[in-house]
């Protein structure tokens, strides 16, 4: 199976840049009820995903109470705690099952590192249960 079926292309989904302030980011985050959000540069290339926590003990560690004090910070300089890591284009859909047990979802990246999109977590169980459901069938 190729992984591009299961691809919810960068085009339609949220992301962010690298330069955007730690304010923009979580706003971005609470307006779409997201926990997780992929962190790109301004060349497309994939540099992180940031989650809620990141942005917790950020904000714990750098003092900062009031959410207009992230206005002075940009997303880069978060710290992401937990690696989620993103998969090749090329890569197989084992290889996907295995991060989604970490990951709400795995960015996935062409040969360059340029981010391309998101596979999420329910997409590959819905693969897996119509694999399994199909595999039942045709016994």
């Amino acid at each position: 199976m190729n992984i591009l079926q299961l691809l919810k292309p960068k085009a339609t989904i949220e992301y962010l840049f690298s330069d955007s302030t730690a304010r923009q980011a979580l706003e971005k985050m609470k307006h779409h009820g997201f926990t997780a959000v992929p962190v790109i540069d301004r060349d497309g290339k994939f540099v992180k995903t940031l989650a809620e926590g990141d942005f917790l003990w950020f904000m714990l560690n750098s003092g900062i109470t009031d959410m207009r004090e992230l206005e002075r910070y940009d997303v880069g300089q978060i710290t992401k705690r937990v690696d989620m890591k993103p998969v090749y284009v090329s890569s197989t859909i084992e290889d996907l099952i295995l991060l989604s047990m970490d990951q709400n979802f795995v960015p996935v990246i062409d040969d360059r590192e340029v981010f391309i999109g998101i596979v999420t977590r329910k997409d590959i169980l819905d693969y897996c249960h119509k694999t399994i459901r199909k595999l039942e069938e045709n016994k």
